[in-house]
């Protein structure tokens, strides 16, 4: 589970890291990386976007939940102050998303590094 602080709840927040952000597409999801410009203390914040394609109400929230385990221990690495978004596309089968999830996570922050570095 995400803790409170690291939750991404304003709408806002969601179209800056959806429309400005470092877009990585994997097979299942589509993840979005805005690092804010302004340094700040604050903690990395994810939102997550399941929308109906994905498949009825059950299904889509026990994606959600297996997304928010599979986040949890990697928003530490994400950089202090950025805005985290998944978006699920269409699942075919129930499998285990953590492996995919984290090599997500793993390639915005490689490219926000190569971003930085220019």
């Amino acid at each position: 589970m995400l803790p409170i602080d690291a939750r991404l709840t304003s709408s806002s927040d969601f179209a800056r890291a959806t429309k400005s952000g470092i877009r990585v597409t994997t097979e299942h999801f589509v993840g979005y990386l805005y690092i804010s410009p302004v340094t700040n203390n604050a903690s990395a914040k994810c939102g997550l976007i399941i929308n109906k394609t994905v498949g009825g109400s059950v299904k889509r929230h026990r994606l959600a939940r297996k997304v928010r385990h599979a986040v949890s221990p990697h928003i530490v690495e994400l950089p202090l102050g950025s805005l985290f978004v998944i978006r699920a596309l269409k699942q075919n089968d129930d499998k285990n998303v953590a492996p995919e999830i984290s090599t997500l996570i793993q390639k915005l922050i490689e490219r926000s590094k190569k971003i930085e570095a220019r």
